[in-house]
């Protein structure tokens, strides 16, 4: 598998980690990987290739429109996270006409130089009415173009027991002339984990990597002790002194504490002016490692770069567990073995 625009490594640790007990010569391998940012592409090279150095240019840190994707070696499969930004609801939501919009054209032409049996393309929920329904139109279009059967659908990531609410549009392709049909795979089987069993079952150990507290000034402290779990820092009652003073818009997420009865909300790069994600009971933000927790990390993946940039990077990723049950699904499909699947939703 190659893989665009890879981040520190969700897709791959769920694609590489993916088995079936019926066939296990079906597998899913690295080839090689590409994104822009070094501290990524180091935490990739840590963790996906193990720091085999025989691997380190498997690794290719470079941005993605200088990338020569005619040098690249041969793939049976492509996987691309194209970038987000453009798509979320949370923004201007440009769509195609914004900044990183057109970067799933790359995917695209890696479809065309290799294709490959089988791709994965992930995007946010909001790719969906961006540009009014025009832009996921056009993706979908180009891809069929490509010389592949498409299955799209909006992944509710908490319905298959991730311990996070995460909505993502995945759409799974399988290149015409191969006589495969990819089914959804069902949640019937998943059941809803909590964040408080994922952050405390087992234990975080005392000397585990990325764990570093963020250091809380006595406003926020103080802030947190009025904010039960589930509230923010609008639905609070606040003291006046505590409270914000926002005009507009105001985010849920803002100094919203987790509710331990319920996954997670979605975990996101930011952190700053409140966005970091705050524990229950504790009058504290999560740790990265708690973060990464939630994201389906193992606890022995370790991240590189600064603290702010391991929480970008844990932000950005795929829940590993999620796309492990997809990529399943995948092998399942070529070996021809069934699985309980249901309807796609979009």
């Amino acid at each position: 598998m190659g893989e665009l625009f890879c981040g520190p490594g969700g897709l791959a640790c769920g694609a590489i980690n993916a088995h079936i007990a019926e066939a296990p010569e079906f597998k899913i391998v690295h080839e090689w990987a590409n994104d822009y940012d070094s501290d990524t592409c180091d935490t990739y090279f840590r963790n996906i290739c193990n720091k085999d150095e025989s691997l380190r240019n498997t690794v290719i840190c470079q941005d993605v429109h200088t990338l020569d994707i005619e040098s690249l070696s041969q793939i049976d499969a492509l996987a691309f996270g194209f970038p987000c930004n453009d798509f979320s609801v949370v923004g201007e939501q440009k769509g195609i006409n914004g900044k990183y919009g057109p970067l799933y054209t790359y995917g695209i032409r890696t479809l065309r130089k290799f294709h490959p049996m089988w791709f994965l393309a992930e995007n946010v929920g909001g790719i969906k009415s961006a540009n009014e329904g025009k832009t996921f139109e056009k993706i979908k279009a180009e891809m069929r173009a490509a010389g592949y059967r498409i299955y799209p659908n909006l992944y509710k990531f908490e319905e298959y027991g991730i311990p996070q609410a995460r909505h993502r549009v995945i759409i799974v392709g399988i290149r015409e002339d191969l006589p495969f049909e990819f089914k959804i795979p069902s949640t019937k089987n998943y059941n809803l984990k909590t964040c408080k069993e994922a952050i405390e079952n087992p234990p975080i150990q005392s000397d585990a990597t990325n764990n570093e507290l963020t250091a809380q000034s006595k406003s926020v402290v103080e802030r947190l002790k009025y904010i039960k779990p589930g509230e923010n820092a609008f639905t609070a009652n606040l003291p006046d002194d505590l409270k914000l003073n926002v005009k507009g818009a105001k985010i849920s997420q803002i100094y919203k504490r987790l509710d331990p009865e319920k996954p997670a909300y979605t975990v996101t790069g930011s952190g700053g002016g409140g966005t970091h994600i705050y524990h229950w009971s504790e009058n504290r933000a999560l740790t990265n490692r708690e973060r990464a927790r939630l994201q389906t990390f193992p606890d022995d993946f370790v991240f590189e770069g600064s603290k702010e940039s391991v929480r970008k990077q844990i932000g950005m990723a795929v829940p590993c567990a999620g796309a492990q049950i997809i990529f399943e699904a995948i092998l399942k499909t070529f070996a021809g073995i069934p699985y309980d699947s249901m309807d796609a939703n979009i």
